[in-house]
């Protein structure tokens, strides 16, 4: 039989999750986190995932949407997986033609794709019109056979705490946040201002640690963090870490990384992965401090439609 692609639908997210776990078993997710999202997706996002089907089985998925919190309009992007052992039955073509063809109805110009760095893989975004712009690592840390660095002594107007310690008024993580994403080497500009949207999209995140996400304060004010999810099972994921501008230099995001990945040892996961911009020295130099290792690369890609 043919391949067809659909929308997503609820029952397919068991499926969704596991194609994405085999594509990039260096990221995050699950059933739970795919139906999260697509449930409490910006309705500016107009996100609509695309699942790719043959006799009745999921072979391929795609994230469509628009990036609504940027201040440049008609951005778009998608990013097409297919299951390893079902490529070559055309799912990702299907897939990316229908994926644009949704993004031009909905007033796209530009459109972002993150391709894995291999031959095939930039091949067919090649071929499709994409060019080749930055590119990002994936990082992975063996926490259950690893030696991470000690704990370090911290000044005495650093004070660390958890994330669960703001359950109550996250809105300072928020800020600390917003402030941090603007200066994170990025191909596309966000503003982050939408309070309500970082709730659920972030702090409401089924895959987030409040337990496991560490903050760092000088003097009491909120200084560095490092933001972490897990799968509750055995993988754990630093999916942010940064510090306010006017704390930088002094070290604070390796205190308060360091401290979220000793307390996640502990607590019994076993992995640790993380993801870095290739052109972010001083972040990729602290994970090399931690004992990460690339395990792979992805580049984004871009399409312009005139």
């Amino acid at each position: 039989m043919t391949v067809i692609v659909r929308d997503f639908r609820p029952q397919d997210a068991e499926g969704f999750a596991r194609i994405r776990r085999l594509s990039l078993p260096f990221m995050l997710f699950t059933a739970e986190s795919i139906a999260y999202d697509v449930a409490h997706a910006h309705p500016e996002a107009h996100f609509q995932p695309l699942v790719a089907e043959k006799d009745g089985e999921l072979i391929g998925t795609a994230q469509v949407g628009l990036v609504y919190d940027s201040p440049q309009p008609g951005q778009g992007y998608l990013n097409v997986f297919v299951h390893p052992e079902r490529q070559g039955h055309g799912a990702g073509s299907l897939l990316v033609r229908t994926a644009e063809e949704r993004l031009a109805v909905l007033g796209s110009t530009k459109l972002f794709a993150w391709v894995l760095d291999a031959p095939a893989n930039r091949a067919f975004a090649e071929k499709r019109g994409y060019r080749a712009s930055r590119s990002a690592h994936f990082l992975r840390l063996d926490l259950a056979n690893g030696t991470l660095p000690p704990r370090q002594a911290l000044p005495p107007d650093v004070e660390l705490r958890s994330g669960a310690d703001f359950a109550d008024d996250p809105r300072p993580l928020f800020a600390l946040d917003a402030e941090a994403l603007a200066d994170e080497p990025s191909d596309i500009a966000h503003e982050f201002t939408d309070y309500e949207a970082w709730l659920r999209e972030t702090w409401n995140h089924p895959l987030l640690s409040h337990e496991l996400t560490t903050v760092a304060l000088v003097d009491g004010h909120l200084a560095a963090f490092s933001a972490a999810r897990t799968d509750g099972a055995t993988r754990y994921g630093t999916v942010m870490t940064g510090t306010g501008r006017a704390f930088r230099g002094r070290g604070l995001a390796k205190l308060a990384k360091n401290d979220s990945l000793h307390r996640a040892r502990a607590a019994g996961y076993t992995e640790a992965f993380t993801g870095n911009d290739s052109g972010n020295g001083p972040m990729l130099a602290i994970n090399d401090w931690f004992g990460y290792e690339v395990c792979a690369t992805e580049v984004c890609h871009v399409r312009e439609f005139h």
